[in-house]
């Protein structure tokens, strides 16, 4: 079924298919990440509106829609309504993930912190970082003890971004005070992302655990703020740089404080949780694992992961790659409308909130041969397989392009790699592991691994 794609008045507008209240609301209880992208495979990139009672958005999964929304006509879709309600109360109206001046001005000073070239020169200390981390699963391979997947990914992450991009300005125990606030998070935002048209001063279950975290978060940021503040240097990390652009004062500190939040997070948990969700992957795909065990075997060895390693961990890079696909951190990317607007030969009305999801549009029929497999062949350099620009956006598009893409493939190659190179993690128990809809994708069930120590045999003398 061809999708029209139409930005003019030249043809009529027409409705989109609505999907009825009784039948989308069910969907999104089971699982409100799947269920976008079911009814985005269903309607084979046809633009839907879900009919949720006083919340009607439009589900836009074709690449040329997500490309009109993201990029072509970023200007006219913003971050703003009902669905940024329940993140506004975690990182702010103001700085990197707002709009307008504000944001232009996070933007500016942040973006040279996250080029290809400034994250490269990082290199060394993260991966220094990583290694230094992961010697302590020394102690669980020897025990036989199981990991929390998802707890010791976050920490491994965290440890090298508070290191090379706030200068331990973060110290180690504000990052494990910080650490268990995502999780909680993740587990209470749940109700908010199903019902955004539910007025705050309804309570619902969960909110006292949000509020509760973003105060724990405030508790470690705001002195960061106050200590740098009070201890001013030409450094190059990201708290020196916010403190050094914006006034001393509540407004300036509070827009510190939002960009501060939004950076770590974004830096810290899509990175991590990519990487948990990798494992059970591995553990179904065993012929994908061994080509990335021999890989890694044959470039890295005994370890640790050196920054010179990563061009040559091809296949790695593919396994991520697909990974990311299959399970991009960043699962929705909601707009407003700020005037009416036509896509796909639809009348988009201005106020309305258009959701595009890279979950939904990475399961499309349409451009992407058996894509619920996981398949890394499909990132391969020798393939030249020509795709849709927006067909692929893990990182979003656009002025509002996450700008942590460099760092994570620096950074989670060298985490991948690190592990192999003295494990074979093991999960110990059942799948089904099922995402959670947060503020990145995660796995609703504890991911449970246990850590083979790798056998090398020692080299011969000669």
């Amino acid at each position: 079924m061809p999708v029209r794609i139409s930005y003019n008045d030249a043809e009529p507008a027409r409705q989109a298919d609505t999907v009825p209240f009784y039948r989308v609301l069910p969907m999104l209880a089971r699982g409100p990440v799947d269920a976008l992208a079911e009814l985005g495979r269903q309607a084979r990139g046809e633009a839907l509106r879900l009919d949720l009672g006083p919340f009607r958005p439009y589900l836009l999964t074709h690449p040329e829609h997500v490309q009109r929304v993201l990029r072509g006509n970023s200007a006219n879709y913003v971050r703003e309504g009902m669905l940024w309600k329940p993140l506004r109360r975690l990182f702010g109206t103001d700085g990197i993930l707002g709009e307008g001046p504000a944001w232009k001005s996070s933007r500016t000073i942040l973006q040279p912190l996250f080029t290809a070239r400034y994250v490269a020169s990082l290199a060394e200390q993260m991966a220094d970082a990583i290694a230094e981390r992961i010697d302590g699963l020394d102690e669980f391979a020897r025990s036989g003890r199981s990991i929390d997947a998802a707890e010791e990914m976050t920490d491994i992450v965290m440890h090298a971004t508070a290191r090379v991009l706030f200068g331990d300005k973060i110290s180690p125990a504000d990052g494990r005070r910080l650490a268990p606030t995502f999780d909680t998070l993740a587990a209470s935002m749940g109700f908010r992302m199903l019902m955004p048209f539910m007025p705050y001063s309804v309570p619902l279950p969960g909110d006292r655990a949000f509020m509760n975290a973003v105060k724990a978060i405030d508790e470690v940021v705001y002195p960061l703020i106050r200590k740098a503040r009070a201890q001013p240097d030409d450094g190059s990390d990201i708290i020196s740089a916010l403190c050094r652009a914006h006034d001393e004062d509540q407004a300036g500190d509070r827009q510190v404080r939002d960009d501060l939040v939004s950076i770590f997070l974004a830096s810290t948990d899509t990175t991590a949780m990519s990487l948990t969700w990798l494992w059970p992957v591995l553990h179904a795909h065993p012929a994908v694992a061994a080509r990335l065990y021999d890989e890694v075997d044959r470039v890295v060895g005994a370890g640790p992961a050196r920054p010179s390693h990563v061009p040559e961990l091809r296949y790695t890079k593919m396994v991520l790659q697909e990974l990311i696909r299959l399970h991009p951190p960043g699962w929705v990317m909601p707009r407003m409308a700020v005037v009416s607007d036509d896509i796909g030969g639809v009348r988009i009305k201005a106020g309305s909130i258009v959701v595009t999801s890279p979950y939904a549009t990475h399961r499309l029929d349409e451009f992407w041969e058996r894509p619920l497999d996981f398949d890394p062949e499909r990132f391969s350099p020798d393939i030249a397989e020509r795709r849709h620009r927006y067909s692929y956006f893990p990182f979003g598009g656009g002025p509002h392009q996450c700008l942590g893409q460099y760092l994570f493939y620096i950074e989670a190659p060298l985490a991948v790699a690190t592990i192999l190179s003295r494990f074979r993690p093991v999960v110990r128990n059942p799948g089904p592991f099922t995402p959670l809809p947060s503020v990145a994708l995660r796995p609703k069930q504890k991911i449970e691994l246990g850590l083979v120590p790798v056998e090398r045999t020692p080299p011969r003398p000669r």
